[in-house]
């Protein structure tokens, strides 16, 4: 397509900024753009492609569903459905008592859990939600109300109410917990934060008190779930059941879905007209899920991420820059925290290397390749990653200290 940027700039609503490329395939953890030019994918569609590109059991999946059914309405229900639900309910370890409702995007997932919270109201007595600072929940109303960053919610105040966001310690949660919180919703990394991890204990003490209080504990797994840490969930690793998970990114492989997996007694809180979407349960996304999670499984991956996790850790700690600290998070889902907020340009000079990566903030950079990444993909990303720091490096005149000894950036290897 000639002239793209000026045919995105004036037909795109501009809530996105300026585009980055142009994409046009890819295939595994490479993607190429109009130019024919190859970048290698560590973002994953942001955490979205656990698959990669074109795998071709994702590919048959749909191909196959659509030339069969797309679309059905919530009047009926088709087997890649009802598969899907069993699923999800047996790898959350949501037992016969456990119950699925399928949305279409993690926003809408975590709508569906407001509202959860809001009927576990104790016949009035528990009115509050909740929700941790510097969190990210989505971006319509109900999702946004949750998410606590006031920099992306300021401009559409006032907010749903009810909502108090506390920090992120267990001194605040004991203190914000009382018989008036109706549910907690929390992610056990918060990835758009900067891919920063709970506190040790957190996650089991706001199960211990969300039970003494009668509450709702939500675990948003909408970036961490379907493999990305290393397990299933996060919330495994953490020896807890939840009272309900909001999923949506990673199951569908690139496909548009979400869902939210009740636990135990939190399954029969919605009844019938409380709750609905005309795409919800679509039987060309939940084929696709279901060819993405079996493949999964079938194919060993959640091994596959906590033993590349740790080869990426050692890749970064061996680089030896100045601007490097260390890295954060799980599995595959990783923040290289960077000691000088250089985010933005060094996401600019890694595309300009062929590699995509993300910085949530200035001082991050978050890395979410596909689970399908192998040897010959994490050296080409320490190869091209190093190329991208000493672009950074030379081009800024800011120098280090250590011990009376100054090393100049643009002299880091």
């Amino acid at each position: 397509m000639k002239d793209w940027h000026l045919v995105a700039a004036h037909d795109m609503m501009r809530v996105f900024g300026e585009p980055q490329a142009l994409l046009t395939h890819g295939s595994g953890c490479t993607v190429w753009d109009e130019d024919g030019r190859e970048y290698l994918d560590f973002l994953g569609g942001i955490a979205v492609n656990a698959l990669g590109h074109a795998h071709p059991a994702l590919v048959e999946a749909i191909a196959t569903q659509a030339a069969t059914l797309i679309h059905v309405s919530n009047f009926f229900v088709t087997a890649p459905q009802l598969e899907l639900a069993a699923r999800l309910k047996r790898l959350a370890g949501a037992g016969d008592a456990g119950r699925v409702y399928f949305a279409n995007s993690g926003a809408e997932a975590n709508e569906a859990a407001f509202k959860l919270a809001r009927l576990n109201s104790g016949d009035g007595r528990r009115t509050r939600i909740l929700a941790l600072k510097n969190s990210f929940h989505g971006r319509t109303m109900g999702a946004l109300a949750l998410t606590g960053k006031p920099s992306i919610r300021e401009h559409f105040e006032p907010m749903v109410a009810g909502v108090t966001h506390i920090d992120v310690t267990l001194e605040a949660l004991e203190a914000a917990f009382d018989d008036s919180v109706a549910a907690i919703i929390v992610e056990p990394i918060q990835g758009e934060a900067g891919v920063r991890e709970l506190p040790a204990g957190f996650l089991a003490r706001a199960r211990d008190l969300a039970t003494e209080h009668g509450a709702l504990l939500i675990v948003d797994e909408i970036q961490t779930g379907a493999g990305r840490t290393g397990s299933w969930f996060a919330f495994q690793d953490e020896g807890i059941l939840p009272d309900a998970i909001t999923l949506a990114k990673g199951i569908g492989g690139g496909m548009p879905i979400g869902a939210l997996v009740t636990f135990g007694a939190a399954s029969d809180l919605f009844t019938p007209g409380q709750h609905g979407s005309t795409f919800s349960g679509n039987p060309l996304a939940t084929a696709a899920a279901n060819a993405v999670l079996a493949e999964i499984e079938a194919a060993g991956l959640l091994e596959n991420a906590r033993a590349r996790g740790e080869q990426l850790r050692e890749l970064v700690a061996h680089i030896g820059s100045p601007l490097l600290g260390g890295v954060r998070g799980r599995g595959l889902l990783l923040g290289i925290e960077l000691t000088r907020p250089i985010g933005p340009a060094l996401v600019a000079a890694a595309l300009d290397e062929g590699l995509i990566i993300n910085a949530p903030n200035p001082e991050t950079i978050r890395l979410a390749p596909p689970l399908i990444v192998g040897d010959a993909e994490l050296a080409e990303f320490d190869r091209r990653f190093r190329a991208a720091l000493a672009r950074v490096a030379a081009a800024t005149s800011d120098t280090f200290s250590d011990s009376d000894t100054t090393t100049t950036i643009a002299g880091t290897k």
